[in-house]
């Protein structure tokens, strides 16, 4: 009885072993996926939980690892009584290592608010910075943010009116000859161009006619077109929301598996 139990015991260590290897397989991939759009997010504390996730998986490993040795030392009675000092110890450990899975677990789902709150202040910013494509540090921006719209249709930070707000056109590409910008330029009291309109990665492909990018809320410039009822011919959801989605799913489904 003692062999068939022990045997049993060590198989279930192995398991366990290969189970912390896939936590910290998980928390590996969060982590990852986190830095690759680490410029549109705040610093804060979201790298906690996959910091977490590969810890526990680790420890896991250490941990079933060291059980199965047991184990296996176990089956014959001779080689038992040398763990007879450690098996209450032990098993104090794998208890409280237990609950620390459980904790990592729980906290899936509920870094949502600061995921949330460090994807609203790191888009905001990025999408202040887009025009500077001269200035060093800032001049990868742009790519990133068209990259991040086309790639998670979506366009600004709570939406397509995010772009109204901020000078989105660098100084290099206004014709400060002309009267109508210049006009603009004075009619803001920043001395900001601002224009109802958003840059071509907000653009859907899916519409039927040409991209409306610019002047998007008059309706005269266009022919046939109503923007308070027709569906705009852009991506209508906001960049945070998209993000936050898709994290979201990532962690539910690790905060399952663990």
């Amino acid at each position: 009885k003692r062999d068939k139990l022990a045997q049993i015991l060590w198989i279930l260590n192995w398991v366990s072993v290969v189970s912390g290897v896939i936590l910290f397989s998980l928390g590996l991939f969060l982590k990852i996926e986190i830095k690759k759009r680490h410029e549109v997010m705040a610093k804060g504390d979201i790298n906690s939980v996959p910091n977490m996730l590969i810890s526990v998986g680790v420890i896991a490993c250490i941990i079933n690892f060291l059980g199965g040795k047991i184990c296996y030392d176990c089956s014959d009675a001779n080689k038992s009584s040398r763990w007879k000092l450690v098996m209450l110890p032990y098993i104090v450990c794998t208890f409280c290592f237990t609950f620390c899975i459980l904790v990592g677990a729980l906290m899936c789902y509920t870094m949502r608010n600061e995921l949330e709150e460090s994807l609203y202040l790191g888009l905001r910013d990025a999408i202040k910075f887009y025009k500077d494509t001269d200035i060093p540090g800032r001049c990868f921006l742009k790519k990133t943010v068209d990259l991040l719209q086309i790639g998670f249709r979506c366009c600004g930070n709570n939406g397509f009116r995010d772009w109204f707000e901020i000078q989105w056109v660098s100084p290099r590409y206004l014709n400060m000859a002309s009267k109508e910008v210049l006009d603009r330029l004075k009619s803001n009291v920043d001395g900001k161009f601002l224009v109802d309109g958003v840059p071509f990665s907000c653009c859907t492909p899916s519409s039927p006619r040409p991209c409306i990018q610019y002047q998007l809320t008059n309706n005269s410039a266009h022919y046939n077109y109503d923007f308070l009822t027709e569906e705009l011919n852009i991506w209508m959801k906001g960049c945070r929301e998209a993000l936050l989605d898709y994290y979201t799913g990532i962690m539910r489904s690790i905060g399952i598996a663990a």
